[in-house]
């Protein structure tokens, strides 16, 4: 294979061409991370962590197996930026998140990684290093895919736009320098496939607002309208700290969101749930779902609240209790999924019904049992606790 070295002359017609196009794909590269960095400092975007912690490691190898089998190619630069970055991305997310165990596919792709380094370091194979992590990529978004699968707006950012463009603008200076074999093409397709197909599920409209592809009632079109709401929520602060704003107002009766974080034991559960630590809810007697470093760990208890917790087959969603308005702070009341005798927490919603402290199912009027259990609007296990509140 013949490499060019990695320079441009002036007054050449391909130097000035592979120039623009290097200077484009490092453009759109660095604009989609910007973007991206911007979107979760002020929570638009809820990315999965497990995704972004194995790209951070696997990008870092990829440059490097990449400038090694293709020397002196233009577009290593680009893949170093999207290495660097994506440590940034995951550092960022690292401070607001809490670790949690990989799931098997999530170290099915670190296990691959590591091979890699192996195949690299020990046998010095670079290409069958290079060529086992562009094999570890699609693997490292099913984390994503599944996420957006479930909520497309946790993903709502023109970055995936940015990223798939860039991509294309790298494949473009690719074939300009000479590009050829698997070995230089690989890595730029697969993530250039990586990219758009995220970029399709949440919508072609993060980059053209007028125009995107989707679903409707089961069935696929083409070149309509998308609703123009990217973002349901707004993180803000009260008195009592961050709290989540409807960015966009909520009927009575429809989903606001999903919870989703992960099932731990009450044996692994902070004594004092208060603060940064007050991220558990209680699903059943003995266990509770921890946070999930998403915008959900966010949103604050109200004794008159606008939404309640459904426990179903597709998992735990707030719903709208009544409608809600753009601009409302939304909250939910603990009490609904708590039964802990011993516990207490000094409440101060200042709400005109706060009962100045939160505590469990049991310690609401009866009254307001019955109408949270007739909306079922309380953690299952608690109907067991109080069989006789409905006859009451």
């Amino acid at each position: 294979m013949v490499h060019r070295a990695f320079t441009f002359r002036s007054g050449e017609t391909g130097d000035r061409a592979i120039e623009l196009w290097f200077i484009i794909a490092m453009g759109l590269s660095a604009a989609g991370y910007t973007l991206y960095l911007a979107g979760l400092q002020r929570h638009l975007v809820e990315p999965n962590r497990a995704s972004w912690l194995i790209w951070s490691a696997a990008t870092g190898i990829e440059a490097a197996t990449y400038a090694a089998v293709n020397p002196n190619a233009p577009q290593s630069w680009i893949f170093g930026l999207s290495a660097l970055a994506c440590a940034v991305v995951t550092l960022v997310m690292w401070r607001r998140s809490r670790w949690r165990a990989p799931t098997p596919s999530e170290t099915a792709c670190m296990a691959a990684a590591f091979a890699a380094i192996l195949l690299w370091v020990a046998f010095h194979e670079t290409f069958w290093a290079h060529m086992l992590v562009v094999a570890a990529v699609p693997i490292s978004f099913w984390p994503t895919w599944q996420s957006v699968w479930e909520d497309r707006a946790r993903e709502r950012s023109p970055a995936w736009g940015l990223w798939t463009l860039g991509d294309l603008a790298t494949l473009l200076l690719a074939t300009r320098t000479h590009g050829s074999g698997v070995g230089e093409y690989g890595y730029i397709l697969v993530e250039l496939l990586c990219h758009a197909s995220v970029w399709f599920m949440v919508g072609l409209a993060t980059i053209n607002p007028v125009r995107s592809f989707g679903l409707r009632r089961g069935r696929f079109f083409i070149l309509d309208a998308y609703r123009p709401a990217a973002n349901l929520f707004a993180v803000g602060e009260t008195h009592l700290g961050k709290a989540v704003y409807a960015a966009a107002g909520f009927a009575q009766g429809e989903t606001v969101i999903r919870f989703s974080g992960r099932r731990v034991g009450a044996d692994r559960v902070p004594a004092l749930m208060q603060g940064t630590d007050d991220r558990f809810v209680q699903i059943t007697a003995d266990s509770f779902m921890g946070p999930s470093g998403r915008i959900d760990d966010l949103i604050n208890h109200s004794c008159a609240p606008n939404t309640g917790l459904r426990f179903g087959d597709d998992g735990v969603i707030l719903i709208a209790l009544r409608d809600i308005a753009p601009g409302e702070e939304i909250a939910w009341d603990y009490s609904t999924t708590l039964s802990l005798p011993a516990w207490r927490m000094p409440c101060a919603c200042g709400s005109a019904a706060c009962r100045g402290t939160i505590g469990g199912f049991e310690t609401l009027p009866i009254e307001r049992q019955r109408w949270f259990l007739e909306r079922d609007m309380v953690a299952p296990y608690l109907r067991d606790v109080t069989p006789d509140v409905r006859a009451a």
